[in-house]
């Protein structure tokens, strides 16, 4: 008996490994979104020139969802806001963005923003 030992030993550990690594995925819990726009858009007050950026929710324990939104390269936080849930009756295998119309003058907002495959998602308020 003594000499399967090492035997169990090492399946043990390795189940005990496997049970970790969904966590590794930050990916899908980020809900990590690379848009570019080619025109400004407002967030909730906060104009984005024409670019490419990072949208990801923050893994919080409040029952806000909160979202980070950073440059292209992720070097740089330009703002993070609090949206409100959407929801949407079919979901997708893309991301999904949607704009409020621009007004007169200004840069269209953005107002919702669905992750792949979700149905709920993100509404943001457009500012007066």
């Amino acid at each position: 008996m003594n000499r399967y030992f090492p035997v169990f030993a090492a399946l043990a550990i390795s189940l005990m490994n496997s049970a970790f690594v969904p966590s590794l995925k930050a990916s899908e819990s980020d809900e990590k979104t690379v848009i570019t726009i080619s025109q400004p858009v407002t967030v909730e007050g906060t104009v984005l020139p024409a670019g490419r950026y990072v949208l990801k929710l923050l893994d919080t324990f409040s029952s806000r969802d909160v979202i980070s939104i950073y440059n292209g390269d992720e070097t740089q936080l330009i703002t993070t806001v609090l949206p409100i849930h959407a929801y949407r009756p079919q979901p997708t295998g893309e991301p999904e963005f949607s704009f409020y119309e621009a007004r007169e003058g200004r840069p269209a907002a953005l107002h919702t923003w669905f992750y792949p495959g979700e149905s709920s998602g993100f509404e943001f308020v457009q500012s007066r």
